[in-house]
């Protein structure tokens, strides 16, 4: 028995080394969140059974949860890099059409001047007021909402050729302005934010991406810097929130869990070997 035992215990330890090594390998991976293996011991007895006669069965793994927590802002000058100070998503849609969610904000301009991410998707909008700024339509809280728009930044105001845009900007609200040459200003769209009831639910994409699952809840569609939404950082980007230092201390503690294991291994079969040795 105490080679199951041991067995389950090796298994565990390259488990919480697995995860160690992928938060390692993506300390510098932008708004990468890190993960934690969670454990739980194995015990058997019968109904009948003394309990202070049993000893445990192993170890297993319950989960590999990821820490939602904040990771540092690095600043990178570059407009449309932004960074989330708080709790939110950046809501993106794909070349298929599907919705995702990501804390990346390296954003870009494609060749038809739509706003996208790293991945090719592009970023959704709330629709607003190109003269004010005000919302046009309130947010909704769908899994696909109907009132979000794809970001596009037009080179030319309302369409005439002969006013040339020369930048933008995005306020701590999500607002995205299009300043032309003549002084005029174009409002473009507001950020579209998205919360959800349970973080630990959404689905891992892969390039700091997550879709929701019915663990998660479906996304609740807000704007920045209001409520349970945190504040938009133009200029900025989310770092990871990989501690090295934590990552170097929790990993020699797996490898010696991973040696310990191994020992009592090495020992049950010189134990046994001993036995058979005896008896013959």
């Amino acid at each position: 028995m105490s080679f199951y035992i041991s067995l389950s215990g090796l298994k565990g330890a390259q488990a919480d080394l697995s995860t160690i090594s992928n938060n390692v390998a993506n300390v510098n991976s932008t708004a990468f969140k890190k993960s934690k293996a969670q454990f739980g011991d194995i015990f058997a007895a019968a109904p009948m059974q003394t309990t202070n006669q049993v000893s445990g069965q192993g170890v297993r793994v319950q989960g590999i949860t990821q820490q939602f927590t904040q990771g540092t802002l690095e600043t990178t000058d570059k407009t449309l890099d932004l960074a989330i100070t708080g709790e939110g998503y950046f809501t993106v849609k794909g070349e298929d059409g599907t919705i995702s969610y990501t804390r990346n904000g390296a954003f870009a301009v494609d060749d038809d001047r739509y706003v996208v991410d790293t991945t090719g998707s592009r970023i959704q909008v709330l629709a607003v007021n190109p003269d004010t700024g005000a919302l046009s339509t309130a947010p909704t809280n769908t899994t696909t909402p109907a009132n979000l728009t794809d970001l596009q930044v037009p080179t030319t105001y309302k369409g005439l050729g002969n006013i040339q845009l020369t930048s933008v900007g995005v306020s701590k609200e999500g607002l995205v302005s299009a300043i032309y040459a003549d002084g005029s200003t174009a409002y473009l769209g507001q950020v579209a934010m998205a919360s959800f009831n349970s973080q630990e639910g959404l689905r891992q994409e892969g390039d700091a991406h997550w879709s929701s699952t019915v663990a998660s809840g479906n996304p609740i569609i807000g704007t920045a810097n209001t409520g349970m939404f945190g504040a938009v950082n133009s200029g900025s980007l989310e770092r990871s929130n990989v501690d090295i230092t934590d990552e170097l201390v929790s990993l020699i503690s797996a490898q010696r869990n991973f040696q310990a294991n191994a020992k009592a291994i090495e020992a049950a079969n010189t134990l046994t070997t001993t036995i058979v040795n005896i008896r013959g």
